[in-house]
């Protein structure tokens, strides 16, 4: 099978022009090369349209001491979803209560480790979590994950926002509209990985927001402790 021609032109301006091969020789392979200017530039970006309180960046992107403090510069949160991540973010530094801890599968020693630190959010993927975050404790705010049933046109393999996604709690469901659920602070709404266009999200967001308005005092604040369901 033949290979296609590479496009330079998708890269970032400030690597088109780069001679990559001597950089291999320099640093070895695998190599990792990206444009600073770039990624700050696009950091600013969102900032300006969220507020940097809104913004995190995904570890899972790509993580290295570098990365998170460039992150921490422009004034985003950081999302780590393992403890490596976690490790990687304290070990560079970076504020914990800017970090969200994100992941479907954390265990016990994660979640202690993330309570200990100081971590400022931390997002719960079921009601298993939310039991053992009871159990465990957590030093700031805990978000649950909506799955919100939308079609986001993109490969099956990274598509985490329909209603047969294991991952999250459901809109379909309804327990995303449980009070036991509904946190002081925004539930972290996913779709997918990787999109063509910015129409899932849009669905995404409509979804999330259809949900009963319950009473202050039928919600369960998540500042300083975690989120708690009702008794069944």
């Amino acid at each position: 099978m033949n290979a296609r021609p590479f496009d330079p032109t998708i890269l970032p301006a400030g690597l088109r022009d780069l001679d990559l091969e001597p950089l291999a020789a320099t640093f070895g392979t695998p190599l990792f090369v990206y444009d600073e200017q770039n990624l700050r530039a696009r950091a600013r970006d969102y900032v300006q349209q969220f507020g940097a309180g809104n913004v995190a960046y995904a570890g899972k992107a790509f993580l290295c001491g570098a990365m998170v403090r460039l992150v921490e510069d422009e004034g985003l949160h950081l999302d780590v979803a393992t403890g490596g991540e976690l490790s990687v973010a304290l070990g560079a530094g970076f504020p914990p209560e800017r970090l969200v801890f994100h992941g479907n599968n954390k265990s016990d020693d994660e979640l202690t480790a993330a309570r200990d630190a100081g971590v400022g959010r931390v997002v719960a993927d079921s009601f298993d979590e939310l039991d053992r975050l009871e159990r465990i404790g957590c030093a700031g705010d805990v978000l649950v994950r909506v799955t919100p049933g939308v079609e986001a046109h993109t490969h099956e393999f990274i598509e985490t926002g329909t209603d047969t996604s294991k991952f999250g709690f459901t809109v379909s469901t309804g327990a995303p509209t449980m009070p036991s659920l509904v946190s002081s602070r925004p539930q972290r709404c996913a779709s997918a990985g990787s999109t063509l266009t910015s129409a899932p999200r849009s669905s995404a967001s409509t979804r999330t927001r259809r949900r009963p308005r319950w009473s202050a005092d039928s919600r369960t604040t998540a500042s300083a402790r975690p989120v708690r369901r009702s008794p069944s």
